[in-house]
């Protein structure tokens, strides 16, 4: 160290290396070697297939979809065996929670569970096992005009989506377009899978008017037709049987049979007595049933379209636009970093100017104008490096004030805490070199870092002070610092790292609790 200490241009040259690291190891950030995320992928034993026919479509249509899809993945070599829920959702897990997926309900929806060997018993983690599949399902949903998406198990966070982009706007028709060219620009980003949106297609809706002037001519009433509907429709309980086998009663249920129920056409075939079927005959007149109506002289069909769920937030109207990144982009930072740009070049209907106007973390409490902003991981990705960030300056801060009433010093203290960003030099290159992501969990694990160093950098300028106080020059109090306390700090490093590594291998193990 000698040189370093008493020759200026060693001096300078040392300083500009490790700034040169410095800038180095936060531009694989900029450059893309090192990618930021909220969370690392986890390596479960399942995953599911999410399927959503169009709105109208059979049971039976459905479930073959299903079934092709079930067929393709059991092609994997990793898996086990699966389930496959028609109509209904699968049993509660992560996803049916935070996803709301255990709300689905109907002949167009269906689950697929996957189970996969342990992961100790296989080379590919369950994430890159659902990516191989994504394209075998993606071809057969394209076939069946369905929307498919193959859903991770996560480790966190509890957003509704990995993408999720929220259109506000100040009527329906301008959240739908705004909505459809959002969700194209989605389908164009490289990376960007499982897109969906939270809009139902038309489904056909028929309504059966009663000419209550006809009805009335032959003495029918709507109270009588409506009934005759209901049942012919949906059926009605008539009674309880009760088979001594059974341990449950048997219910009786008066229904059409569905062939003569296919089409609401079918249905005007149908009967009804004219007359009130109810009234005593008078005295001495012969007993005779009134006349059989057909539904058709007495109601006519109006065909329309049903209506659609409505969602809002923050009590305004708002349509969800929702994707998921694999392959290409596994970050929605670099995937909402690409759409940002073509939302900028975006022009919708009626409007003189280009580009959307895009929201993040938060948005003015107003829909005047159609807007859109970005919810999912990324709104929770920046919140929590936003408040992990404020929270890091602050112990900064009352680190600062601990060490100036120690030292005494406002000068010595950030001589100190000037050796916490180069632990960066380390750190990034690091994940890049492991093709691990900067995570939450990373981010904690640099705070945890500058503890150490803060700590180390604490230890040596004591020491330092003390050396200087017992009458050693400035440069040979440092070498001495150097060489005394560097192999106790490399061992408290070392304790770290090693106790650190034992949680994560295992973390049922009791080392941790040990002091």
């Amino acid at each position: 160290m000698n040189p370093l200490l008493h020759h200026l241009g060693w001096q300078w040259a040392f300083l500009g290396i490790i700034t040169v690291l410095l800038l180095g190891a936060m531009a694989t950030v900029g450059i893309g070697w090192v990618k930021v995320k909220m969370l690392p992928f986890d390596n479960k034993s399942e995953f599911q297939v999410i399927l959503t026919i169009p709105e109208g479509s059979s049971l039976e249509r459905t479930a073959r979809a299903a079934r092709e899809m079930a067929a393709a993945i059991r092609q994997e070599p990793e898996m086990t065996d699966y389930q496959i829920y028609v109509g209904v959702a699968s049993p509660f897990n992560f996803n049916g929670l935070v996803r709301h997926y255990f709300l689905r309900r109907g002949a167009n929806v269906a689950d697929i569970q996957v189970n996969l060997v342990d992961k100790h018993l296989r080379a590919a983690q369950s994430h890159d096992i659902a990516k191989r599949v994504r394209p075998a399902v993606a071809a057969i949903a394209e076939r069946f005009g369905a929307r498919v998406a193959v859903a991770e198990v996560p480790p966190g966070p509890p957003v509704l989506q990995t993408l999720v982009a929220e259109i506000y706007g100040p009527t329906e028709d301008a959240r739908m377009e705004l909505a459809g060219k959002v969700k194209e620009i989605f389908r164009t980003t490289p990376g960007v899978v499982n897109i969906d949106a939270y809009v139902e297609a038309d489904q056909p809706k028929t309504r059966f008017i009663i000419d209550k002037e006809k009805a009335a001519l032959h003495g029918i009433s709507a109270e009588t037709i409506s009934p005759t509907l209901r049942i012919a429709v949906g059926g009605e309980s008539v009674d309880l049987l009760h088979i001594p086998q059974e341990k449950d009663d048997v219910n009786l249920v008066l229904q059409l049979p569905r062939s003569a129920r296919t089409r609401p056409e079918d249905l005007l075939a149908l009967r009804v007595r004219s007359g009130d079927a109810n009234a005593l005959p008078e005295p001495g007149t012969q007993l005779s049933g009134p006349p059989l109506v057909p539904l058709r002289e007495l109601v006519r069909l109006e065909t329309g379209i049903a209506d659609k769920s409505r969602h809002r937030k923050n009590l305004m109207p708002v349509t969800y636009v929702i994707g998921d990144v694999a392959g290409v982009v596994e970050s929605p930072v670099y995937a909402i970093a690409e759409m940002n740009r073509k939302l900028e070049a975006l022009s919708l209907e009626g409007s003189k100017t280009t580009g959307v106007t895009v929201y993040n973390a938060s948005m003015p409490f107003t829909d005047a104008q159609p807007a859109m902003k970005w919810d999912g991981e990324w709104h929770i990705t920046l919140e929590v490096f936003r408040d992990l960030g404020l929270a890091f300056a602050a112990v900064l801060v009352l680190i600062y004030l601990l060490m100036v009433g120690w030292f005494r010093s406002f000068l010595t203290p950030l001589i100190v805490m000037v050796a916490i960003p180069f632990s960066l030099v380390g750190i990034l290159p690091a994940h890049g070199a492991m093709g691990a992501f900067f995570t939450a969990t990373s981010m904690i694990g640099f705070m945890a870092g500058a503890g150490i160093v803060v700590r180390n950098s604490i230890i040596l300028v004591d020491f330092i002070e003390q050396r200087i106080r017992e009458g050693l020059p400035l440069d040979q109090a440092v070498v001495d610092a150097g060489a005394v306390r560097f192999r106790p700090m490399v061992l408290t490093a070392a304790a770290v790292i090693v106790g650190a590594a034992v949680i994560l291998a295992d973390p049922s193990s009791k080392a941790w609790r040990s002091p």
